[in-house]
């Protein structure tokens, strides 16, 4: 099979380095790609949103299917654009169309869906400009601290968390009236604050049945112990230690079957990957989000752990036979940790000399924001390098990954040392 994944970072990086390990792979293309994706397939210059560059290149190279790494072209309709060419839609695309992929798109249809298919999730509200006194009232009766979101995709920074009252009025009149987010925040919804552990849950679906992948739990926060803004992911480790059997089979009875049974019956037809993100509260799962894709940087720890061949999966998806195939996973544990440019996420430098990515031993290292430079590796964006690690658990995974980090070094090189802190905690 000809297989083209679109995306560039550490995701795509890590579905490739699977499908590349498949019996059933003939050619594997990456668009647009990074130096880590060049190692196990071909990079190609094309924008992820390019869609009829994407068509004429599927044509000439007789894609077979093609993979969507990022959420952007699944919010902007690529796999309607495949399904309305009569010369291309019989090409397996892995990923939802425009409807399902506003799970992810709006955060106010995402609510409103788990609302009509009792999914568990927090108490909510959404506002717009036209209503934003309304939305100050509403603030009022919620207590501290309170969530607001913005409704539309603001990569990842459109969720402010606030304590006083009269701050988060000023924050939602800013994200309303004066476009803090862009147009993502044109609506905004406002969020009961849950106090938890969060976990991430990912599920594989040709939109009838389902498979459930290894669970993980990832690190958003730039500075040790979770403090400091926001980013796309400092690391992440699988499986989750208080995931325990009875929870996941809470996860999987109260929110993965709604949510699947739930698209169908709304008319979705929805074909990919489905990001659940979890919090625990006591012992029952609710949903913070969803995502019409895999998560960065929880695939680099959970494609490690898949035993299956992805391929195989992938087929069962386009062809709706995904019930006739087996998903297995490696019992041991995989920690990944992210290695950032100095400024991150805030402003940072690129084209840095990457060195040492050659003395790793014993562990996978997935590119995210890299490019070649004539024999060089330089680094292109905010999140570098993924080092992932197995072990026996994700403590000893971790420190493997530490002592590899080591090895990597590159101007205002930084990461975390301070990963799966709260789980041991946890187990206390």
């Amino acid at each position: 099979m000809n297989i083209l994944v679109l995306g560039s970072g550490g995701r795509e990086h890590a579905i490739c380095w699977k499908i590349a390990q498949s019996s059933q792979l003939d050619k594997l293309f990456i668009a647009p790609g990074n130096a880590g994706t060049n190692q196990v397939g071909v990079n190609v210059d094309i924008s992820v949103t390019d869609f009829p560059a994407i068509k004429n290149f599927v044509l000439e190279n007789k894609i077979d299917i093609v993979v969507v790494g990022p959420e952007e072209p699944l919010v902007r309709g690529i796999h309607d654009y495949f399904l309305e060419n009569e010369d291309i839609k019989h090409v397996g695309v892995i990923g939802p169309t425009m409807d399902g992929a506003q799970l992810e798109g709006s955060k106010d249809f995402s609510k409103e869906f788990m609302k009509r298919h009792n999914i568990p999730t927090a108490k909510y509200a959404s506002f717009t400009a036209e209503t934003l006194e309304n939305g100050c009232k509403f603030l009022e009766t919620m207590k501290s601290p309170y969530v607001l979101k913005a409704d539309g995709l603001a990569a990842g920074k459109g969720v402010l968390i606030i304590d006083d009252i009269n701050e988060a009025k000023a924050e939602l009149k800013d994200m309303l009236t004066n476009a803090k987010f862009g147009a993502a925040s044109s609506k905004v919804v406002i969020e009961e604050f849950l106090s938890g552990i969060e976990m991430s849950v990912f599920v594989l679906t040709d939109g009838i049945s389902y498979k459930i992948l290894p669970e993980a739990k990832d690190y958003k926060r730039i500075g040790e112990g979770d403090t400091g803004l926001n980013t796309g992911g400092m690391g992440a480790i699988s499986p989750v230690p208080f995931a325990t059997a009875g929870f996941k089979d809470k996860i999987e009875n109260q929110i993965i079957i709604p949510t699947v049974k739930g698209l169908r019956k709304d008319g979705i037809t929805y074909k990919g990957f489905i990001f659940i993100g979890i919090i625990k509260v006591g012992n029952d799962p609710y949903v913070i989000e969803y995502n019409c894709r895999m998560g960065d940087p929880e695939t680099e720890v959970v494609m490690p752990r898949l035993r299956s061949d992805i391929i195989d999966l992938f087929e069962g998806v386009a062809t709706n036979t995904l019930s006739e195939r087996d998903i297995m996973f490696y019992d041991k544990a995989a920690a990944g940790v992210m290695m950032v440019s100095g400024g991150y996420p805030e402003t940072y430098e690129k084209e840095k000399e990457i060195n040492g990515l050659h003395d790793i031993v014993d562990s996978l290292v997935f590119h995210a924001g890299t490019k070649q430079d004539g024999a060089k590796t330089i680094t292109s964006g905010g999140r570098v390098i993924c080092v992932t690690s197995y072990g026996k658990d994700f403590e000893k995974a971790l420190t493997k990954s530490y002592e590899n980090l080591k090895k990597i070094s590159f101007d205002k090189a930084y990461y975390r040392s301070d990963l799966g802190f709260d789980l041991t905690l946890e187990k206390k």
